[in-house]
């Protein structure tokens, strides 16, 4: 990995300025790859006392990166103050996100790590996405159905198959074809940004104790079944339905290398539970290599030197080990 890695602070009224800061702090414990931040550098500096190096270019941050933490100019949000996110904060946000896309589009930065934003001020603005992901998605010209929205931390990886709809909707935007989709794009991540040339996916029941045979419900036979059969004659190793109760116990952690869930909290729950300080989103079906923290703004405690870094620095890596994957098989 030659580029270093581009880091948006998310919204700057949020944790974002500094848990960028602390996790340069701790670059060299942590085993960190040269990054930059992507935004104001007045956000930073207000929340942290660390060296902070302007840059003009990607290129600089290499050789700024072990004496500072280098900032990207991007954005005037000198007015943004911790813990009070405004449209001014969420139109820094949503400029450093474009900006940094096109940067690792570009090849500039070897990948994106995203900071976290508030989704309210943004729709406020007029942003019209669910989220970042969908945005960069169509900022890389990639249908959304054809990404995955993948956590991780150490010894659990999860997708969920539906995310954020109401849990009443799920039996009936749960489909064969949407689990097939899920299924072959977590393969080819696992493999492009992990190296598994052959991973192992489980995929979970939606009823308790996986329908138990069409008593507790059919999804099961009608729905996850058959997706299951059509991923295994592509070649893949796949099994299941596994009843979610016994999914994510340590010995059945040691069957596969990621679980497909059949909605948001049935992953994300036993994810955080497990992982909570250093949870990682990667978007699985981009172009480039995208990561963020799996946690919000924390606007209660932004600009009290209180937010734990242990989620930015773990995207971070898994980032920077992500790019280093992706050049040895630039498929």
């Amino acid at each position: 990995m030659n580029a270093p890695l581009a880091v948006t602070l998310g919204d700057p009224a949020s944790i974002g300025p500094e848990i960028l800061g602390k996790s340069w702090a701790q670059r060299q414990e942590a085993s960190l790859p040269a990054f930059f931040g992507v935004g104001d550098p007045e956000a930073v500096r207000r929340v942290w006392d660390g060296p902070v190096q302007i840059i003009r270019a990607p290129e600089e941050a290499t050789n700024a990166f072990a004496n500072a933490l280098p900032i990207l100019l991007a954005g005037d949000c000198a007015d943004a103050q911790p813990g009070q996110p405004t449209h001014h904060s969420a139109r820094c946000a949503l400029d450093t996100l474009a900006m940094a896309v096109g940067l690792a589009q570009s090849g500039r930065a070897a990948g994106l790590v995203t900071g976290p934003v508030a989704k309210a001020q943004l729709q406020e603005i007029g942003f019209r996405h669910p989220g970042q992901t969908e945005f960069i998605a169509e900022s890389c010209g990639v249908a959304a159905a054809n990404v995955a929205m993948m956590l991780a931390g150490p010894g659990l990886r999860v997708i969920p198959i539906t995310i954020h709809i109401p849990l009443a909707q799920v039996p009936d935007q749960l489909t064969t074809e949407l689990i097939v989709s899920r299924g072959r794009t977590a393969v080819l991540g696992l493999q492009r940004n992990f190296g598994l040339g052959a991973p192992r996916i489980a995929v979970a029941g939606l009823n308790p104790h996986a329908g138990e045979q069409g008593h507790l419900g059919l999804e099961e036979q009608t729905i996850i079944t058959p997706a299951i059969e059509a991923l295994r004659a592509e070649g893949f190793d796949v099994f299941g339905p596994v009843a979610p109760d016994a999914l994510f116990t340590p010995r059945a952690r040691e069957t596969y290398d990621l679980a497909l869930c059949m909605y948001h909290d049935q992953g994300l729950i036993p994810l955080k539970a497990l992982c909570f300080d250093d949870g990682v989103n990667m978007t699985l079906g981009l172009p480039i290599v995208r990561t963020s923290p799996d946690h919000g703004t924390a606007f209660d405690i932004a600009g009290k030197d209180l937010a734990n870094p242990g989620a930015m620095i773990a995207a971070i890596r898994m980032a920077g080990e992500a790019a280093q994957w992706r050049d040895r098989d630039p498929r």
